[in-house]
């Protein structure tokens, strides 16, 4: 294969409009996150993340979990946990049965913020397609977006 290869052309083409795609959600997003609930995209994903744990077997998420669910690295998440701690929504406990273990749990403020901010989110969310439909290099992208079922 060479670098002019038809096939790995339309693979960057397509790594692009996907790159492309997410940007621009994410912007979206963000901005109206900022504006109606003072907080970032990371920050809501990490408060809906930990707001899924359960008192089950398995029910609570270590670090890395919660690391690899916000897709960030571990000591970027430790620092958004922290931010939001500091800021009443999160707090921090020893695991019962493991004292390495340090869970995290949301708290009421926390909870009702998620709940406040989630139409905001998903609002932004429909918006954000909407105008990249309007790309026929990302309306394929879009189509396949509104097409998935992932079981949360």
């Amino acid at each position: 294969m060479t670098a002019t290869d038809p096939a790995l052309t339309a693979l960057a083409q397509g790594w692009h409009a996907l790159s492309l795609l997410h940007g621009r959600i994410e912007a979206h997003i963000e901005r109206a996150l900022q504006a109606g609930h003072d907080l970032s995209v990371r920050e809501y994903s990490l408060l809906d993340v930990l707001s899924r744990q359960h008192d089950g077997e398995g029910g609570h998420l270590q670090m890395k979990q919660v690391a690899d669910a916000v897709v960030l690295s571990q000591s970027a998440t430790t620092r958004l946990v922290t931010r939001l701690e500091d800021r009443g929504l999160l707090t921090r406990y020893l695991c019962p049965t493991d004292r390495r273990g340090i869970y995290t749990n949301v708290t009421d403020a926390g909870l009702r913020l998620l709940e406040e901010a989630r139409p905001t989110n998903e609002a932004a969310l429909r918006e954000a397609l909407d105008e990249a439909a309007e790309n026929p290099e990302l309306t394929p992208l879009v189509r396949t977006v509104e097409e998935l079922r992932v079981p949360a």
